[in-house]
């Protein structure tokens, strides 16, 4: 009974797939199911809804722990709600994110926006209006392109040998690092199974000192990478939890997955860790101002939820492109032309939601983190566990102290 639950989780995800081409992230289950799928016709997602709903009380009458029905549960009801939509049932657009994420979202305050950018100002030297400064400053720390290769290597060095020493990474693991051009995105790790991941770098517009650390930090090590490691080491080969050789877009597990990437750098080096980034990049010639870089990420750290605004706006409120634009203009501080850069990302089918992933995923780690003496053992947890966002908010204490 629990091999066919996890089996018919498994066919359902790849289905999806067909109708929705890139729905399942990653996939290391039995390679005869993917292939029997893939010669199948392409199904109606209104027959994979229902499919979704009747696996759903299955899985409630499975012999699984607990652990694992609240798992497969909050997938399923994600998945039931990505193919209702998809098969043109009228879903409010707030509703569907949080039976996708487990998350209610809602507009940011501007005014905490404001008082990020009046920290900015405080950190930022020069003259000149705000914008000026930060444009500035951004072009200070880009890394010519004819580098990045070069920082990837040592911050991949530096980052593994740190996420070995502090989690553990299983024998034979490797990355492969793609630099790859014009695309929606500034980074994605495809994992290969057998604790091998490709990361594809987009070097489009560049890529800046802090995003650089942040994004291999986030794609490899202790992010995605470590994570698909770790799980397929314990979950999958050891305890037999077969769910977890796939990772399916638009469901609860990504806004774990999300949350515990974006503070992959704090996991790895701590939160003061522009000394190690400037420290780093001297070894390839690069020169950085790490104070002052940490200081304008800790400064900028709420504009992050400016890009969930922009997807509110486009899906939910309706708002004409050019009004995004310009919102996220003003508060992220970047020309119009880059803001437009923005929306590719918003509007795509497939990822038009998924942006809640980090912002809220970064938000509720964070907060999860910080209520345990010890970060890394919780962090070990994230790498290691099927975790979703109900089991993270039912053990937040309530006097959490700040990472930071």
């Amino acid at each position: 009974m629990e091999l066919q639950v996890v089996r018919e989780y498994l066919t359902l995800g790849l289905r999806m797939d067909r109708v929705q081409p890139g729905a399942v992230d990653a996939y290391t289950g039995p390679a005869e199911l993917r292939v029997r799928v893939a010669g199948e016709p392409v199904p109606d997602p209104g027959e994979l809804r229902v499919r979704a709903a009747e696996l759903r009380r299955a899985v409630a009458d499975a012999d699984l722990a607990a652990e694992r029905r609240g798992f497969l549960t909050a997938q399923l009801i994600a998945m039931e709600t990505t193919c209702a939509r998809l098969a043109g049932a009228p879903i409010g657009f707030v509703s569907e994110v949080e039976a996708c994420f487990q998350t209610a979202i809602g507009l940011g305050d501007t005014d905490i926006y404001a008082q990020a950018h009046r920290q900015l100002r405080e950190v930022l030297p020069g003259f000149g209006s705000l914008r000026r400064r930060v444009g500035r400053y951004r072009t200070s720390e880009e890394i010519p392109k004819e580098r990045i290769a070069d920082c990837v290597r040592v911050l991949s060095a530096d980052l593994r040998s740190r996420t070995a020493e502090r989690f553990g990474l299983p024998a034979g693991e490797s990355v492969e690092y793609d630099i790859v051009d014009n695309r929606a995105w500034s980074g994605f790790n495809s994992y290969l199974g057998d604790y091998r991941s490709q990361v594809a770098l987009n070097v489009a517009q560049g890529h800046r000192v802090s995003t650089l650390a942040h994004l291999i930090a986030h794609e490899a090590y202790p992010g995605h990478h470590t994570e698909h490691c770790r799980k397929e080491a314990g979950l999958i080969r050891a305890e037999g939890q077969g769910e977890q050789s796939m990772f399916v877009l638009n469901t609860p597990q990504c806004v774990v997955a999300e949350g515990l990437a974006e503070l992959a750098v704090h996991a790895a080096v701590g939160p003061h860790w522009g000394r190690w980034v400037t420290e780093l990049f001297a070894e390839v010639g690069v020169r950085v101002d790490g104070e002052l870089l940490e200081a304008v990420d800790l400064a900028a750290t709420t504009l992050a939820a400016v890009r969930q605004d922009a997807m509110l706006m486009l899906h939910d409120r309706h708002a004409d492109e050019e009004d995004v634009v310009a919102y996220l203009s003003r508060w992220l501080l970047v020309p119009e032309f880059r803001a437009y850069r923005l929306l590719p990302f918003l509007v795509d089918p497939l990822w038009r939601s998924y942006t809640t992933t980090y912002v809220e995923g970064a938000r509720l780690v964070r907060r999860w983190l910080a209520g345990s003496p010890s970060l890394s053992m919780r962090y070990a947890r994230l790498l290691d566990e099927p975790l979703i966002p109900s089991t993270l908010r039912a053990e937040l204490t309530t006097t959490p102290r700040s990472l930071r």
